[in-house]
């Protein structure tokens, strides 16, 4: 069993920045691969990025390149979300997904957190 808990949400203005953070438990950590993904009012969820932690291999989707940046730490067994130049489209609820097998979708999530961004 994987638990996800992401941290670091809130208010913030546009143009600002906030890193999300994600705690995850389980024993072969190093060996899933994490995303984040988010769901906005009205709207299907959708991919945001993703990390492998072994390997590091990393994706974005088109309309965070180059503001947003996910990393990860094996040891803490954590996975950060930086998000830069914050517009209000990127309102949204934000979740932590794990994918534990090679095949197959991601399979754990964490219950998410609010990102509010302002005009």
């Amino acid at each position: 069993q994987v638990q996800l808990v992401e941290s670091g949400g809130g208010l913030v203005q546009a143009g600002g920045s906030l890193r999300l953070s994600c705690a995850a438990s389980g024993r072969t950590f190093s060996t899933y691969r994490m995303g984040w993904f988010r769901q906005a009012p009205g709207k299907e969820r959708e991919f945001v990025a993703a990390i492998s932690m072994i390997g590091a291999s990393i994706d974005y989707a088109d309309f965070v390149k180059g503001r947003f940046t996910i990393s990860g730490d094996n040891a803490k067994k954590m996975v950060y979300l930086q998000m830069n130049s914050l517009n209000v489209e990127d309102t949204a609820v934000y979740f932590c997904a794990a994918k534990t097998t090679l095949t197959g979708t991601y399979n754990y999530w964490g219950q998410g957190t609010q990102v509010t961004v302002s005009s």
